[in-house]
């Protein structure tokens, strides 16, 4: 026997399967997406809140001495120390520390002295990077972070596909109604996920490439042109030569003269090459894909790539990190980026309030259709209600109706 489910159109049963899917994965996988855009928007200001919240961070003259380097180094490379973030006059003043456990650090820039050391475990703007990046679990979160952006991506499609109106009602279709609740909650969940879905679909997408960074920039570089960064050179020294690092730095900003050095390491040991990261003029990344490579004695220059001199596909590649945290474009499009992380947690309240109160109107139905059924059959008669043991139900009912009776 065919079933009314059976019996709708292919295309009715697909948008059946698909809300019901869009529901409860959107319930379920939706609450981990929410967690991760919340924590975006606040990582969005990440840097003043760092500021606001350690205010011995701020005030410092962002002077990069090679002398207070080496003192940085000497001290704190044997602590797992790996690389040092030069002092930024527009970001942070002073040189940060990342250490091999996760751990940051922050020097001085006049002297080198120790102003703050801290880790997940103690701050909570770390904690949130954690959870942000890695769901707190490490490499297993954040390949499971992966999983969870690719579900999102199909979210978001499939919010569409449900959405999308006749020819002609697509401005209808986007109004927020205030009532009733059913109507309203499915009005703000559908209008507002669409008319922000561009940011929201570019903010989640651009995550997803972070995680596959290197299949994303295998893909775009076939697609685009270009290639993968330059490796670094190798050439030997004696693993107790020293370094010269004022030198080193003003070697490598002559390397590149229109580029800022962000980033660099000690030397690993018996290697004579020492590497920079740079943001050449023109680069959207905040720390710079550019490279300098230096030897020891800062006498010459081993390696100088220039970024943004790459074809469009490796360009495009390193535009995935700045275009997720809303670093190009300016205030505008850094609050937008924040804005779209508190998307998925509005999506996620309306969704669910939408199934709780039309569950409720569904019970509620239910219970009438089933008390209207009550009242609407027939009462058993008064006769029939009489046990057969009683007197007066001995004679037949034929006699009882008047009618002759054999005896």
């Amino acid at each position: 026997m065919t079933t009314a489910a059976q019996a709708r159109p292919p295309r009715r049963r697909l948008r059946a399967a698909l809300a019901w899917l869009h529901l409860w994965v959107g319930l379920t996988v939706g609450t981990a997406f929410a967690a991760v855009g919340l924590s975006g928007t606040v990582l969005t200001f990440h840097e003043e809140l760092l500021l606001w919240q350690q205010p011995q961070l701020a005030g410092h003259a962002a002077r990069a001495d090679g002398a207070v380097l080496a003192r940085i180094l000497q001290r704190w490379t044997p602590q797992g120390l790996g690389s040092v973030q030069l002092p930024q006059a527009d970001g942070l003043p002073v040189w940060q520390g990342y250490f091999a456990d996760g751990r940051r650090g922050y020097f001085a820039p006049e002297d080198g002295r120790l102003l703050l050391l801290r880790s997940a475990d103690d701050d909570w703007l770390l904690w949130l990077r954690e959870l942000h990046t890695d769901l707190l679990g490490g490499e297993t979160g954040h390949q499971v972070l992966g999983v969870v952006g690719w579900i999102a991506l199909g979210l978001l499609l499939t919010g569409l596909y449900l959405w999308w109106p006749k020819t002609g009602r697509m401005l209808a279709h986007l109004k927020m109604h205030r009532g009733p609740p059913i109507r309203r909650w499915l009005s703000w969940h559908r209008s507002g996920g669409v008319l922000l879905l561009p940011l929201l679909l570019l903010v989640t997408l651009t995550g997803v490439g972070m995680i596959y960074h290197a299949a994303a920039r295998t893909a775009l570089t076939t697609l685009f042109g270009g290639g993968a960064a330059p490796a670094p050179p190798q050439r030997a020294v004696p693993a107790d030569a020293p370094v010269n690092w004022t030198r080193v730095l003003a070697t490598a900003r002559a390397a590149l003269p229109d580029a800022h050095l962000i980033r660099t390491a000690a030397p690993a040991s018996g290697d004579d090459a020492i590497g920079f990261r740079a943001r050449a003029l023109g680069e959207w990344h905040p720390n710079g894909r550019s490279l300098v490579f230096v030897d020891r004695a800062g006498g010459e220059v081993l390696l100088a790539h220039d970024a943004t001199t790459q074809r469009a596909g490796a360009r495009m590649t390193e535009a995935i990190y700045p275009l997720h945290i809303g670093a190009v474009g300016g205030a505008w499009y850094r609050w937008a980026v924040a804005l779209s992380g508190l998307l998925p947690a509005a999506l996620l309240v309306t969704g669910f309030l939408f199934w709780r109160r039309r569950r409720q109107v569904r019970q509620q139905d239910r219970a009438h259709r089933k008390d209207m059924a009550k009242r609407q059959a027939p009462e058993p008669s008064r006769d029939s209600a009489v046990p057969s043991s009683h007197p007066r139900s001995a004679p037949s009912r034929a006699s009882d109706a008047g009618a002759p009776c054999r005896r």
